[in-house]
This record gives C-alpha cells, structure tokens and sequence, in this order.
C-alpha cells in the first residue's frame, strides 16, 4: 500500500477538524451549549463521521469522505432565541429528512432543482456575518490578529487548505507565549451527555428545514459532485440514507448533522493519492482512525478552544469560511437572470431578519424563489 493514502487521508482529516472546529464552538455557544454538551457535541459526531466513513468506503469500495455540515453549523452560529433542547430536536428531523431522502430518490431530485443561485445566496448570507465579524476582530487585538492574517494570506498561496489550521494552531502558540492564555486545560477523555429534544414549531421551521436545505444544497450534492469528477458512480440514496440514519443515533448526545465531504474527498480521491482508482478507498479508514482520535480527546479539544482568546475563534471560523463565502457569491451572481433573486436571497439571509420565530434563512429562500418565480413569469 502507498504511503500517499494514510497521509491523505490524516491531512483530510486534520484540516477539516482543525479548520473549522471553531464553527462548532460557535453553533455550540450560539445555542447556549454547556461545556460538557459541546465536548459531547463534538465527541458524537466525531464518531459518526468515523463510522460512516469507514463503513462506506468499504462497502462501495469509493473513497467516501463524510464531514460535519460547515454551512449547517453556520446557519446555527448566526441564529439566535433558540436552545441546545430545540437544536437536538432539529437535528432529529433534519436526520429523518435525509434518511427520507436517501430512501425516496424524487426528494433528492427535488432538492436539484432549486436554482443554485439561490441555494448558493442563502449560503452566502449564512457565512458572511462570519467573514465581516473576522475582520472586526482587528481592532480587538490587533498585534494578534493582524499578523494572523497576513500569515493566512501568504500561506493560501502556497497551499489553501493548510493555511486555516496554520492559523489556528499559531495563534494559540501566539495567545499562549503572550500570557494571553491562563493555562493549558488537564487531559480527558471524553464523555457522551443525553441532551432532551424539545420539539418547537420555530425550531422546525427555523433551523431544521434550512439545516436540511443547506446541507443537501450544499454539501451532499456538492460531494456527489467530486465524487463524479474523480471517475466514480455513486448511487446518492444509500451514502445520504447512511449519513442520515448516522445523524438520527448521535443527536439526541447533540451531535449535529453529518453528511458527504467536498473539500476533504477532494484530498482523498484524486490521483495522487493512487494512480488506481480502484485503491483510493482504502483512505475511508485512515480517515475514520483519524476521527476515532479526535472523538477520544474531544472534550480536551472543547476544553483547549474555551481557554484561548474569543478574538481568534472568531478570526479562525471567518478565515475558515473565506472560500465558501466566495465560491457561493460567485456562483449566485453567474447567472444574469437569476442575479436580483440570488441578491435577494443573500440580503434577506444576511440581515438575520427573525419573523414569527422563524430565522433569517428561511425567509431568505422564500424570497429568493418568489423573486425568481415573478422574473420568470414575466418571460413568459
């Protein structure tokens, strides 16, 4: 076996845990996850992103890559007025819609067919507030952040998916050598916590229809997608059934939706992990053994970014979220006549408009697609 698989599938592995745990911790407070809920939060769904993956690759003999939903925990971050009770609830449902979805093939072809103009809008709105609250860190601390940024930039040149992690771990050797960090938390293992759903109409409409939106739109279709590209041909229901059922057992420990990868497969299934398509899914279990460590010391992990400065969490999910940010305005505004519903999509999304208890997100889309469907009335 080829040296390149393992390392591609650790490097997956730690840029996508790495690069966007701070989303997590911010999605986790967003809710008013206790210390302990988050360690589970993360421990949960660490191990089912690990399950997943292992059991997938194997049997598909693919390089099938799951991650959690960075633009789901997104949207979670950027709502407000709902608790850890009402976000265990939207994951529960969210699950039983993929599961759903995985099951009954029209849902998923229902779900293409939302323009990606709007689609890619409302991710748009959803992480933007993360890119503007990254730059307003600067003035917060500035011979911190500023030199992180410039670190991030010059970095990327060379090798993007690095440059996040790059960030993160040295801004905690920064925070920590500057006395910015009291001390260094003791070693755990971590724990699993049970956390009661509570099944709210606002939580249903206001973060798990979006949660479930997002995630298809952007992230499951888009796995799909690198999938194809590196020559494969997955049947869509059974991966997206599994990361369902798989999102249904680690909720109720508040372990948020898990579904195909994008930018972690893409490291995975390329050429130069093998030359041999055929042997490219033998990453699914490295990657898996990567993310069985990181569930063991996952509460250590919570109880590391609870020390260091609020200032770069903050910096390290806006840096993180950089790339979508950009991918998602380019392909909203790409199409002419979509571009007044995608713009409309984006502004309502980002502007965390809250109506009848139901978030931004929501509304946004509704007014995407209305937008959409009068321009394409008047054509007719």
């Amino acid at each position: 076996m080829r040296l390149s698989i393992p390392i591609s599938a650790f490097v997956a592995a730690i840029v996508g845990f790495g690069g966007t745990l701070a989303i997590v911790i911010a999605a986790a407070h967003a809710v008013g996850a206790t210390q302990i809920q988050t360690a589970s939060w993360v421990t949960t769904i660490c191990l089912a992103m690990a399950i997943e993956s292992l059991w997938l690759s194997w049997r598909t003999k693919m390089p099938v890559i799951t991650a959690w939903s960075t633009p789901g925990l997104a949207l979670m971050a950027a709502s407000s007025g709902f608790s850890i009770n009402e976000a265990v609830a939207a994951f529960i449902v969210t699950a039983i819609l993929l599961i759903a979805t995985g099951l009954f093939r029209p849902l998923t072809q229902l779900i293409s067919r939302i323009p990606p103009s709007v689609a890619s809008g409302m991710l748009a709105g959803i992480v933007v507030t993360f890119a503007l609250n990254a730059v307003k860190t600067v003035p917060v601390d500035p011979w911190l952040i500023l030199p992180l940024i410039a670190a991030f930039f010059i970095i990327r040149l060379f090798n993007p998916a690095l440059s996040v992690l790059a960030v993160l771990i040295g801004g905690g050797l920064a925070a920590f050598l500057t006395g910015r960090v009291g001390g260094l938390p003791t070693p755990e293992l971590s724990t699993l916590t049970l956390i009661a759903p509570d099944f709210t109409a606002k939580a249903m409409i206001g973060l798990a229809l979006p949660l479930y939106l997002v995630t298809m739109a952007s992230q499951n279709l888009s796995g799909l997608a690198v999938l194809r590209a590196a020559g494969y041909h997955p049947e869509p229901g059974p991966l997206i059934g599994v990361t369902g059922l798989f999102s249904l057992l680690s909720a109720p420990f508040g372990g948020s939706t898990t579904n195909l990868a994008a930018i972690s497969a893409a490291i995975c299934t390329g050429p130069d992990v093998h030359p041999d398509p055929a042997e490219r899914w033998k990453t699914g279990p490295f990657y898996a053994l990567a993310y069985l460590v990181f569930a063991i010391f996952g509460a250590s992990l919570v109880a590391i970014f609870a020390v260091l400065p609020q200032s770069l969490i903050v910096l390290v999910a806006g840096l993180a979220l950089m790339a979508s940010l950009a991918n998602a305005l380019a392909i909203a505004l790409k199409d002419e006549g979509d571009r007044m519903a995608a713009t409309i999509t984006f502004v309502v999304t980002a502007s965390g408009l809250t109506l009848f208890g139901v978030g931004a997100a929501f509304w946004g889309l509704i007014a995407g697609l209305a937008v959409l469907f009068l321009d394409r009335l008047k054509k007719r």
